[in-house]
């Protein structure tokens, strides 16, 4: 269902509050840049420091400047069920396509308890649900059991975004629930490897600032041109690792500055980069052809 190049958009500050103009810019470029879908409100849009008016605030104004040409999946998890039923059917509510339901963090639930977890959240909506299993931030990786379970028991849990860093997690999950589960790619790096064995695309950091070249590379495996998109990976690995020189999204908000949207504002625990970073951010989008 959800299958191409989806961005997990950065949430723009300003001042300590939600720059909207800057959303309008950065969802127009998204748009622009021929992207299937976004991802606002989720790790990249900084969900954690966001507060639950503000949380559906962005998801509103990003279905309100998508105007249907992208779907619009809104990150709507959370480690309290009870938070995550809310912020989904909100989202709902304002019109989002999907939604996109990380695992529990911190608390770190039992296979059963991630179930029950998502199953109530599945049963709270109508909208299609992704899970996201990204276990270096939240602890607890959800079994291939029990996607497959969840798959089977309930038809709005239509995929997952898989983070975990490993290809053979991709053809278990394939294996267990299916050729119709949506599986996309966590990391930029890894979507090629990951689609080579089953994955349909990417929730990439990166393509907000290239969504053109990341596009285009999805576009071509998937259509069978394996070698235009091995030449496209190459050319953007560098901005793939080099987004995560430090805690994202603090690397792809000074990138955005340098292409002309938004500024570095971000919410404290986390801070702008450092000015070697900076350095390094602007060489590479000069190597890989995003800066001229």
């Amino acid at each position: 269902m959800f299958t191409g190049t989806y961005t997990a958009i950065v949430t723009p500050f300003r001042d300590g509050k939600v720059d909207e103009a800057a959303l309008q810019r950065l969802v127009e470029s998204q748009v622009k840049g021929g992207v299937d879908g976004i991802v606002p409100v989720g790790t990249t849009g900084e969900s954690p420091t966001l507060d639950y008016d503000e949380h559906i605030r962005v998801v509103e104004l990003s279905v309100k400047f998508a105007k249907g040409r992208i779907l619009v999946i809104a990150g709507t998890g959370a480690n309290s069920t009870s938070e995550a039923i809310y912020l989904t059917q909100r989202a709902e509510q304002v019109g989002a396509d999907g939604s996109l339901q990380v695992a529990p963090y911190y608390n770190r639930p039992t296979q059963g308890g991630l179930y029950e977890h998502f199953a109530a959240v599945a049963r709270s909506t109508k909208l299609p649900l992704l899970l996201y299993s990204i276990p270096g931030r939240c602890g607890v990786e959800i079994g291939i059991e029990t996607c497959a379970r969840l798959a089977k028991d309930f038809k709005n849990i239509v995929g997952i975004k898989e983070a975990g860093g490993n290809a053979d997690r991709v053809s278990q999950i394939r294996a267990a629930c299916g050729p119709k589960f949506t599986i996309l790619s966590g990391d930029d790096a890894l979507t090629l490897p990951f689609m080579a064995v089953g994955a349909h695309g990417v929730i990439s950091v990166a393509t907000n600032v290239a969504p053109k070249p990341v596009s285009r590379m999805v576009k071509a495996y998937a259509s069978g041109d394996v070698k235009g998109a091995q030449k496209l990976h190459f050319q953007l690995y560098p901005l793939f690792k080099d987004l995560f020189l430090e805690t994202n999204p603090a690397p792809v908000k000074a990138a955005l500055v340098m292409i002309g949207i938004g500024t570095e504002e971000i919410r404290l625990p986390l801070v702008p980069v450092s000015e070697k970073t900076r350095e390094q951010l602007r060489a590479t989008l000069k190597l890989t052809g995003v800066l001229k």
